[in-house]
């Protein structure tokens, strides 16, 4: 079964992709998520939060992005877009949330929705963003656990 989050997560990256293609609202966006199966499923102010979080923040979000994508970015696939904007979202606005998570989660929508490697491209490039936008976390993870 899948968690509240993770349906959350789905939706926000249907949603996004919606928006990049119609520029609609975040408002309407989300009121065209909560006519979807399954809506009632998900963590509804997570999503809101996630949705309207990522849409107002999508240029600042890019900016970062962009230098660490080894395409430009109208190359990359508008699924890999989307999931990145909403990981970028959490990474730099929702420190509560663990960046590994963050970074597993989006691996997940890679692998559901994306293309056969848009997985790997997706943790590739928030990976990056990780030891930018939260170097403590990523150092104290990273550093070697002594053995005895």
């Amino acid at each position: 079964m899948t968690s509240p989050r993770r349906r959350s997560r789905e939706f926000a990256l249907q949603g996004i992709y919606q928006w990049l293609f119609t520029g609609a609202s975040a408002a309407q966006v989300l009121k065209n998520l909560s006519e979807m199966e399954a809506f009632d499923t998900a963590d509804a102010a997570f999503l809101k939060k996630e949705l309207t979080g990522t849409i107002g923040d999508a240029e600042a979000l890019r900016a970062m992005l962009e230098p660490l994508a080894d395409r430009k970015w109208d190359e990359v696939s508008p699924v890999e877009r989307s999931i990145l904007l909403i990981g970028a979202w959490e990474l730099v606005h929702n420190p509560k949330i663990p960046y590994r998570v963050t970074i597993n989660e989006a691996i997940e929508l890679g692998k559901r929705f994306g293309g056969t490697d848009g997985h790997k491209y997706v943790n590739g490039v928030l990976d990056k963003l990780a030891r930018q936008a939260r170097p403590e976390e990523v150092a104290k993870e990273r550093k070697p656990r002594n053995v005895p």
